[in-house]
Order: C-alpha cells, then sequence, then structure tokens
C-alpha cells in the first residue's frame, strides 16, 4: 500500500472466527522519537522492532536530510550515526512528511533552535493540518516561520540563531505540542519549561532522560510541570521498540465483535498515557485481558487477549481519558455499534484536527451502515445496535486518514453486510502489514475496482 499513490478500494466482509497470534508493527510514537533522539546523539543509537511504515520512513529520510547516518540492516533494525544536540546541517531540498503531523511537528521543533532554515511539505492531508499550534511557541525561541494561509503547509522555518529559554502552557492537550517545545529547549541555553493542564503521552519525557537528558516532571497546582536543562550531550541508546497500542487496537477490536474470536496480540506498550481504550473497553463489558505484565526499556508491556463480547454495554467514556486513546475514538465508535445502549465520547475535539475531522469522518461512514449518530463540536454520541444488529452495506471515505479506513474494515468483519472504503492506500502510513495480518486471523478483505 501507498499512501501517497493511486485509491486503492476496500471492502471487508463478515468474518467467521478470528483467532491466533497478532504480531502488530512497532509503536510509532516510539519509532518517530527513536530516531529523532539518535540523531541528536553523538554515536551509534542501535534500534531494533522498528515501525517501517510510510510515516517513520519519511522521519527517517529527514533526519538523513539534517546530515544523520541512518542504516536500515533490515528486519526492523536500524542504526543512527548522530550529529549531537544544535548540530543539524541545512538540508539540501524540500523535506516531505508524507502524512505524518507526528514527524513534521517533532522535526520543526528539533531544527528550531538551530540558525538553519528548511521547508516542510506533506501530502493532500497533512497540508491542510493546521501548524500555528506548534510554530507559535516556536516563535519564542525566536525561530521564525512562513507558511500558507492558516498557518499551513508548505512552510518554511528558519532556525534561532541566539535562542532563549522558553516557559510555555500547552493550551490544549497535545503530546506533539508538548515533544516540540522540549525538543528546541534541547539546543536553548538554560531552562525550559513546559506545562500541561491535562498529562498526555510522556514518550518524550520518558526518552529524554533514557538519553542522558536532565529532565524532571512535577504534579503542581499549576498542572504538570515539565522542566529540561538546555545544551545536554544525548548519549546513544539501544532501544526495543515496543509493539504499538494504537495499531494493536484493530485486531483487538475486531474479535470482539467478531463471534467465536480469540486472539492474542503480545508485546503491546502500555504507557499509561496511551492505555485509556483498552480501560474503556472493560468498562464496556469487554473480555479483554493483560497477560505477562512486565517492562521493558522503561515502558510498561502486556500482551493482550480478546476474546468476542457479545454482551457489551454503551458507557460514557471519562473525559479526562480522552489524551490517552485520542487516536482510538474511530475504532472504539465502530465497537460501540456492536453494543448495547448508547455510547458518549466528550471532551474530544482535538478529532476534529487529526489527519481528517474524524468526528465528522465517522459519523458519515456508521450512518452509511445504518447506525445513528449524534456530535457536536466535542462531543460525539453511538447509538448501540447489539451485537448481531448493524446493517453495514455502506461506502465509507476514508479522508486519506488510515484510521478511519483501518476502522471501517473492522466493521466490516462483524456487520451483517458488507463494509468498503474508497481508499485504503493511507493504511501504509502507520500498518503496512494490516491486510496480511488480519488475513491470517482469518479476515475476508479485498481489494476492489475502483
Amino acid at each position: 500500500m501507498s499512501g501517497h499513490g493511486t485509491p486503492i478500494p476496500m471492502t471487508s466482509h463478515r468474518s467467521g472466527p478470528l483467532t491466533g497470534v497478532a504480531e502488530v508493527p512497532g509503536d510509532k510514537s516510539i519509532s518517530h522519537r527513536s530516531l529523532i533522539l539518535g540523531a541528536l546523539s553523538v554515536g551509534e543509537t542501535k534500534i531494533s522492532g522498528l515501525l517501517e511504515g510510510e510515516d517513520v520512513l519519511d522521519t527517517a529520510k529527514a533526519m538523513q536530510a539534517f546530515g544523520a547516518e541512518v542504516v536500515n540492516h533490515g528486519g526492523g533494525s536500524w542504526s543512527v550515526f548522530g550529529v549531537g544536540v544544535g548540530g543539524f546541517a541545512e538540508p539540501d531540498n524540500v523535506i516531505d512528511c508524507g502524512n505524518s503531523g507526528t514527524g513534521v511537528r517533532l522535526i520543526m521543533g528539533v531544527m528550531a533552535t538551530s540558525p538553519i532554515t528548511a521547508t516542510f511539505t506533506g501530502d493532500a492531508s497533512l497540508n491542510k493540518r493546521p501548524m500555528a499550534r506548534v510554530t507559535d511557541p516556536l516563535a519564542l525561541f525566536g525561530t521564525q516561520s512562513v507558511g500558507r494561509s492558516g498557518g499551513r503547509l508548505p512552510m518554511t522555518i528558519v532556525g534561532a540563531a541566539d535562542p532563549v529559554p522558553v516557559r510555555y502552557e500547552v493550551p490544549v492537550p497535545s503530546a506533539q505540542v508538548k515533544s516540540a517545545v522540549l525538543f528546541a529547549g534541547l539546543n536553548a541555553p538554560g531552562k525550559t519549561v513546559v506545562i500541561e493542564q491535562e498529562a498526555t503521552r510522556d514518550h518524550t519525557e520518558r526518552m529524554l532522560a533514557g538519553f542522558g537528558a536532565e529532565i524532571t516532571t512535577e504534579d503542581t497546582e499549576e498542572g504538570r510541570v515539565i522542566t529540561l536543562t538546555g545544551r545536554p550531550e544525548l548519549k546513544p541508546q539501544v532501544i526495543a521498540v515496543p509493539r504499538d497500542p494504537s495499531s494493536a487496537a484493530f485486531p483487538v477490536c475486531a474479535a470482539l465483535i467478531t463471534p467465536g474470536s480469540d486472539v492474542l496480540v503480545p508485546n503491546i506498550g502500555l504507557n499509561p498515557t496511551r492505555a485509556g481504550l483498552y480501560y474503556t473497553l472493560q468498562d464496556m463489558g469487554a473480555d479483554l485481558t493483560f497477560e505477562n505484565m512486565r517492562e521493558e526499556g522503561g515502558e510498561p508491556v502486556a500482551d493482550l487477549r480478546a476474546r468476542y463480547s457479545p454482551d457489551m454495554k454503551g458507557i460514557e467514556v471519562p473525559p479526562e481519558r480522552a489524551a490517552s486513546m485520542i487516536d482510538e475514538y474511530p475504532v472504539l465508535s465502530v465497537v460501540a455499534s456492536f453494543a448495547e445502549g448508547k455510547t458518549l465520547m466528550a471532551g474530544v475535539k482535538e478529532l476534529r484536527v487529526k489527519e481528517s475531522d474524524r468526528i465528522d469522518a465517522m459519523a458519515k461512514g456508521l450512518r452509511a451502515n445504518g447506525v445513528t449518530v449524534e456530535e457536536g463540536e466535542d462531543w460525539w454520541e453511538v447509538a448501540g445496535l447489539g451485537i448481531d444488529g448493524v446493517p453495514g452495506g455502506g461506502t465509507c471515505e476514508s479522508f486519506l486518514d488510515h484510521r478511519i479506513a483501518m476502522s471501517f474494515m473492522v466493521m466490516g468483519m462483524g456487520a451483517q453486510n458488507a463494509v468498503s472504503v474508497d481508499d485504503g492506500s493511507p493504511i501504509a502510513t502507520s500498518f503496512p502489514i494490516f491486510e496480511s495480518l488480519m488475513g491470517s486471523l482469518g479476515a475476508k478483505l479485498e481489494r476492489t475496482a475502483g
């Protein structure tokens, strides 16, 4: 699959039992950060289990463009020979970040406090997404940015020649914004402080500490206060990337709604700032268990076992969980369609500015398959039809969004009639083996004529 090329219409048919072991790809968030922090270290960082989806590969190319040596040894094994904090060279060409909002925002932060200039672009979806949420705080360091109207790509970033440290309160929960500011603070003198009212995924803080940065986190009345001391020498690391909990969501949710299913998804990262979906599914009555819980590389890890769950109930998802499961709401809304009663998801306005407006995209697709959805600016509610009550039969627009496409492929596995998407090609950005993996479990997916 290619998220940049010809559309690939896909159809998902009602499946028999899904059974077996689902070896999902490496964590996307950790994969991006491993490449970036390796490039900022002095020496060789060795990475195993790297997600080799298009988003992460675009970040690897970007690190090469800024002067790091990046070597692919095959089988998810990579080496990055870094140039040190402040050692980025000016790239010769435009940096194409494809579909990756995480990649472009983090890389903007990394280069923002070096005296170099770089121009960023992406695919049609990424070029619609707002960048001011990152470029505004980066301007406080002395960085300049020029882009299209509305702060959109293509955009040129002029790094600060004499950066100053920043104290910044993140206005909306966003790990990307927080991380961009912290990465910019690496090459600024003194202490850069980020304050977030609501905790977001903390991979950046954990990994910065692991690479040798001086970073502290404190919960105060003001919020969660993260303090980074600038201009450290980062030490190269050996990183085993855990498997991605956001990718694991798809085989897990498919198993819950497909009769007779029993699927094991091993080695899943269960960082508390990422695991909200799984606790929500348990609250709904899903037969979902955590086995062999352990810690690897500073991150909690477990094997997830998901079994067919015909008696799930709709719930009100606690809004405070939103940041820990923001990418999983699309597939959660599919599961909610197969539950009894209504599921309310509130505090989710961030979904409006993802790869697509995910509330709008899912609402349209769910309605096309016979499900009633109510929505507001920052909430939506799905009226469940019970485990055998989803008609299906609709064709949904993916809006160049990998999670929308995969969510509707999951819906088709349990619906009465097949569910189609107009374009499954974006799936390659985060889960390039989705088709083959789901097929190995017993799913019936096919590429259909456009």
